[in-house]
């Protein structure tokens, strides 16, 4: 079959979501004071937390029911199966519109549905992608510990095979939107005595099933948007492992890249937020000095640069491979110089709320920034990855 052209493409995305959501007003100094003023880089948990779901889940079904849910992925599933690019004009097209925020299924849609084309079964695949691509089904990561973060390998939570089942022990900590999911991805440890990359394997738990615990952890932002999960005595069918037993690492792997692609991606939505800085200078400052205009201008043209970076990364069409690290990174680097230009404009309303519409509301991405730059692999680790992977520099001595 053909694919549809950029405009029959457009227009067709157009029909559908405006249907959904209202059109945001135009940006400019025109629209200050209106709105949501929350600058957030984290979906928070709040008292509308459930509304917000339920209409994620209303829109998300109604791109399912058009085709839309999963542009690129395979029609097998519930997808379109048309070219990475599609994707990329479809989000241009949602951040023209007031749609719920999709940042409870980063990991749904953009990290778990990637592995499992990779390394799920025919029937995981089929019981969970659509529904996962149309939020029917919500997922987390059960991945870091206490004692197990950047050194993911050095987990200590165990799963031991009884019978047809797997039975897991064990705590994880920082899965954002646990206290959401009904599904999550954990990797355990089955083979103490194998060296810690290859004893470990995954599996699909069942969030409500009998010995899983979630507590929310209380951020900075004030927010609870990570939890802490514990496991215990938490039985698991053989049928929810992914990938081979003691075969868990390429599958962390997998996912872990996908996640990096996602936060990579999300730089050229942030086009929105660079305008809202400018914005914000414009209001606070009139005129803008000339200090502050060559700050604004650095963020401008670096995140116009990380977007076309990011999008040569993904362009090949191929899986994600480390050079998604440095997308990552990009992110994060610009993402600080943000929270940073804003601190400085805004001085004492940055930390205290005068009531002022969009000031005090800058704080919410300065302190939830330090979360993302360790979800998906901290700063530092990452630049090992590019510069051992990537660069091909020799490895640290460890």
């Amino acid at each position: 079959m053909t694919n549809p052209t950029d405009e029959d493409f457009l227009a067709e995305a157009e029909t559908v979501v405006a249907a959904f959501a209202p059109r945001r007003t135009a940006g400019g100094p025109a629209v200050w004071g209106e709105g949501d003023d929350r600058v957030s880089v984290v979906a928070e948990r709040s008292e509308g937390e459930a509304e917000e779901i339920a209409a994620l889940r209303r829109y998300r079904a109604l791109l399912a029911e058009h085709g839309l849910a999963w542009i690129e992925g395979p029609a097998e599933f519930g997808g379109r199966g048309l070219p990475p690019r599609y994707a990329d004009l479809m989000r241009n097209v949602e951040a023209r519109y007031d749609l719920p925020d999709d940042g409870y299924l980063r990991f749904s849609m953009a990290t778990l549905c990637p592995t499992l084309l990779e390394h799920g079964t025919g029937a995981q695949r089929a019981a969970y992608l659509r529904g996962l691509r149309s939020a029917e089904i919500i997922a987390c990561q059960l991945y870091s510990e206490p004692d197990a973060g950047s050194d993911l390998a050095g987990l200590s939570t165990r799963a031991v095979r009884d019978g047809a089942d797997w039975v897991l022990d064990g705590q994880k900590v920082w899965s954002s939107g646990a206290h959401l999911s009904d599904i999550g991805l954990c990797i355990a440890r089955t083979d103490p005595s194998a060296p810690k990359h290859r004893g470990l394997t995954t599996f699909l738990v069942d969030m409500s099933a009998p010995g899983v615990e979630v507590r929310p952890i209380r951020q900075l932002t004030g927010g609870a948007s990570f939890d802490e999960v514990f496991l215990t005595g938490v039985r698991v069918p053989d049928e929810n492992r992914v990938g081979e037993v003691n075969g868990g690492w390429p599958v962390v792997i997998t996912s872990l890249l996908n996640e990096r692609s996602a936060i990579g991606r999300e730089v050229g939505v942030d086009e929105a937020l660079v305008d809202r800085l400018v914005d914000l200078a414009r209001h606070v400052q009139d005129p803008v000095d000339a200090r502050t205009r060559d700050r604004l201008a650095d963020v401008v043209v670096r995140s116009w640069a990380a977007r076309e970076t990011t999008a040569g990364f993904l362009d090949g069409g191929g899986p994600p491979g480390p050079e998604l690290a440095l997308a990552k990174l990009l992110t994060t680097d610009i993402l600080r110089s943000i929270s940073d230009v804003a601190a400085d404009v805004l001085a004492m309303s940055h930390a205290c709320d005068t009531g002022e519409w969009g000031t005090h509301a800058w704080s919410e991405l300065t302190l939830g920034l330090p979360g993302l730059r360790v979800g998906g692999g901290t700063d530092e680790i990452l630049k090992n990855t590019v510069g051992e992977r990537v660069l091909h520099l020799p490895k640290d001595t460890r």
